[in-house]
């Protein structure tokens, strides 16, 4: 599961590779906990790398796995 993070004044967004078995419902109630207090919003990915992100910068949280692409563009 991928977690995006949209940043104020950034043109990048932070994407998060999370661990299986990440549980959606526990996610989301300590971001929303999180953009509450204030402060930094840490998390780790599916590495244990930690990620760390002020909220008062956070534009929007997008939780959920890429969409898959099938086939080909053409004219």
């Amino acid at each position: 599961m991928d977690l995006r993070i949209g940043v104020v004044h950034s043109a990048r967004e932070l994407d998060v590779e999370l661990p299986d078995g990440t549980d959606l419902d526990e996610l989301r109630a300590e971001i929303e906990r999180a953009l509450g207090e204030g402060g930094v919003f840490w998390i780790a990915d599916r590495r244990g790398r930690q990620v760390g992100v002020p909220v008062e910068r956070v534009a929007y949280v997008e939780i959920g796995s890429p969409p898959s692409r099938i086939g080909f563009a053409g004219p």
